[in-house]
């Protein structure tokens, strides 16, 4: 039975306290997860928010990342969907399923990143103004908190980190209890995709919990 760490600013992190996931067709015990706790909690958001300070990453090297690990989770698809089968309960015809749908959503990521720009206004309609310019441009957050559901845990959690990597946030991953082993998988295609520790961090635990110390971080959007 392997022992499911959290993943902060690079590092794996094992607790204490853990909790079993269960295969959801023979209820087997498959795992025990890290619990986090307010320690690890902070600990991770200062990572991604040390990582949002000084990892200075173009959005053409956002893109390649994404797309890096995108095609690597493709690759491993088996692996993934025997994993999301386990936990989730899913036939694995569907947990595959899950994965194109969840490689497709990393693609359109990719993709944005390269897009992502801001508006020119034009003023020559108002007195005074014809020879200036206006304009917005698209910043990054900072520190974005992903929570995720059991039920489409690899494509949901794909919709939020997807997105906020390729804006040039730095993530929080807080994934279901009953669903953490694809979670530590995506994790996993991020690093060897060339994701800068801190970038992307990895909370297991209750989200009655491990969501209320999250939550009420005020660094994180």
């Amino acid at each position: 039975m392997k022992e499911q760490p959290l993943y902060i600013g690079g590092q794996e992190v094992m607790t204490e306290k853990t909790v079993p996931v269960y295969n959801k067709e023979t209820n087997e015990t498959i795992a025990e997860i890290a619990v986090a706790g307010e320690a690890e909690c902070r600990t991770a958001v200062d990572a991604a928010e040390k990582a949002f300070r000084e990892v200075r990453l173009s959005a053409y090297e956002r893109y390649e990342i994404i797309l890096k690990a995108a095609n690597l989770m493709r690759e491993r698809t088996e692996e993934f969907a025997a994993a999301l089968s386990a936990e989730a309960g899913k036939p694995l015809r569907d947990a595959r399923g899950e994965i194109g749908r969840a490689y497709q959503t990393l693609i359109l990521s990719a993709e944005e990143a390269k897009r992502l720009k801001g508006e020119t206004i034009p003023l020559a309609g108002a007195p005074g103004c014809q020879n200036k310019l206006a304009f917005t441009i698209r910043q990054p957050l900072g520190v974005v908190c992903a929570i995720t559901p059991f039920n489409f845990p690899v494509n949901l959690a794909a919709h939020k980190i997807g997105p906020a990597l390729a804006a040039g946030n730095t993530v929080i991953y807080k994934p279901a209890s009953a669903t953490p082993l694809t979670a530590a998988l995506l994790c996993d295609v991020f690093r060897e995709a060339g994701l800068p520790a801190g970038c992307l961090n990895l909370l297991t635990g209750p989200g009655a919990l491990v969501g209320k110390y999250l939550t009420k971080d005020a660094r994180i959007r």
